[in-house]
């Protein structure tokens, strides 16, 4: 999976680079077929303390892409936010693409 993280006013570290790459793998467990992912990871100067930093990611599946978006006023725990919510959705479209609608039988 190829990883491309961007960033607003926020110098990407190498342990928020491992940071992110720990958190999708969590991701690839549930869902393998996952293609490319794009991080964006924003520092701003919002009123609220709370939303001052926020990660976005995008991650492309085959036919697909899923997005998620959380703030937070420590960027770690939006990182860690963002990915439980894209997991969320990966494991939902994971149940949908599976068929596990079987014909019944009636005698």
């Amino acid at each position: 999976m190829n990883l491309k993280i961007n960033s607003r006013h926020v110098e990407v570290t190498p342990a928020m680079r491992s940071h992110l790459e720990a958190g999708l793998e969590k991701i690839r467990k549930h869902f393998d077929h996952v293609l490319d992912a794009t991080a964006f990871l924003i520092v701003d100067n919002a009123k609220e303390k709370n939303l001052r930093q926020a990660a976005e990611i995008t991650i492309h599946l085959k036919g697909k892409e899923l997005f998620a978006e959380a703030h937070n006023a420590d960027l770690y725990h939006a990182m860690d936010a963002v990915v439980d919510k894209l997991e969320r959705q990966v494991v939902k479209h994971k149940e949908k693409i599976q068929d596990h609608h079987h014909e019944k039988h009636f005698e």
